[in-house]
């Protein structure tokens, strides 16, 4: 590692206050950048002490005039319409890798491989063979890296992670899963970059069906068979650049899997992007031998517990838990008790715990996603798909060294 490569990877001296300063890239100018641009703005005051704080050095876009405008709405210092001239500057310790998942491995290597720290969104790879070459080139890197599975840092979904840590639910039976949304119900909706395999990789496989799989690792463990079918319900959509014309969609619209534990739980896990009324219901529930958890991402401040037995609740049934109370995972930074929060302050969570792995030298697992996570992800939706292709046979799941 060169001199400057190795330079980038340490922390700024920061201000008179002593907190460090962490030079943040992005790539890419969608939604995503502007979630995690929020985060990068808000938690060095609201998560005070921040454990660095970011500066916004550099965006790339495709364009010149698009990451200028992303520089000049979000506060950027400079914009780049080539991400290999930002990976360049050694102001840059973190690179945010925002863009379509095409671009995820070659960004994301490149990044490790100049010493800087990455985080990038999620599905990691477009396959699982893109996704070990990140994982391979992560093993190799100084750099801390993570996947942004922001629901992780959801402070229900930590709490349910706590409480099965402690063991109150006690031996694990059934873990199930279903993500729905709706927004691809119109067919008239055009392709967008979602629907095509070579940018995405796969369809509501990789854009939800990652989020519930990370969910389960994260919760109950690793799975080891996986029964599925994938749908496509809508197989030509009108192009953005020509309405009048449709293209093809070479992608799954929803998917259903069964799927078996290491721990002998068993369990379901379904995306759709098609559930008529539901905007973006992520919902699990976990049952075992001393209680059941139940959680939806549309009543994100809630987990519904319960607990058996249990002196506070001694009718049967599920008890709906307000998770802003003293003690409660995240909430110190937050609001008085009962105030809630939302999905963009997951990743303030997120970001935060990144940033005190870089800056205090620690483990980014288990709380956090790592490349290794990533890759083993996508190794399960790799299954998935082998699965479906042939009529739903059961798969086992293989990690490689």
């Amino acid at each position: 590692m060169s001199g400057e490569a190795g330079a980038a990877t340490e922390a700024g001296r920061g201000g008179d206050d002593g907190i460090p300063e962490i030079g943040v890239g992005v790539v890419g100018t969608g939604f995503m950048c502007q979630a995690h641009v929020n985060a990068f703005r808000t938690l060095p005051y609201m998560a005070y002490p921040p454990p660095a704080r970011p500066r916004l050095r550099g965006v790339a876009s495709r364009s010149l005039a698009g990451a200028q405008a992303a520089a000049d709405r979000y506060g950027f210092e400079r914009a780049h319409a080539d991400w290999r001239e930002m990976l360049a500057d050694p102001s840059i310790q973190l690179v945010d890798n925002c863009g379509p998942n095409n671009i995820h491995a070659e960004v994301s290597i490149a990044a490790l491989e100049a010493g800087k720290h990455v985080l990038c969104e999620k599905p990691m790879g477009r396959n699982a063979a893109e996704s070990r070459q990140m994982r391979d080139a992560a093993r190799r890197a100084a750099g801390k890296h993570m996947v942004a599975f922001n629901y992780r840092f959801v402070p229900a979904v930590r709490k349910a992670r706590l409480l099965l840590e402690q063991g109150a639910l006690g031996e694990i039976y059934h873990f199930r899963a279903r993500y729905c949304q709706d927004w691809l119900a119109d067919p008239e909706f055009p392709r967008a970059w979602r629907l095509q395999q070579a940018l995405s990789g796969s369809g509501v496989l990789g854009d939800l069906g990652s989020h519930i799989v990370d969910l389960a690792r994260f919760l109950v463990g690793e799975p080891t068979v996986v029964n599925a079918r994938l749908k496509t319900f809508v197989s030509e959509r009108p192009l953005p650049e020509n309405p009048t014309e449709r293209g093809p969609v070479d992608v799954d619209d929803a998917f259903v899997a069964l799927v078996e534990f290491d721990n002998g739980a068993i369990g379901t896990l379904e995306a759709t992007r098609f559930a008529v009324g539901h905007r973006n219901a992520n919902m699990f529930e976990i049952n075992g031998s001393k209680g059941s958890l139940r959680f939806n991402l549309e009543r994100l401040n809630e987990l519904e517990v319960h607990l058996c037995p249990d002196p506070s609740n001694p009718q049967p049934g599920f008890r709906s838990e307000l998770v802003t109370e003293p003690g409660d995972p995240f909430i110190e930074w937050w609001w008085p008790v009962g105030h809630i929060i939302g999905w963009e302050h997951t990743f303030v969570h997120e970001i935060h715990h990144l940033l005190d792995a870089i800056v205090n030298d620690y483990d980014v697992a288990p709380y956090g996603a790592t490349f290794e996570d990533g890759w083993r992800c996508d190794v399960i939706l790799e299954a998935i798909t082998r699965s479906a292709a042939d009529g739903g046979s059961p798969i086992e799941i293989e990690y490689a060294p």
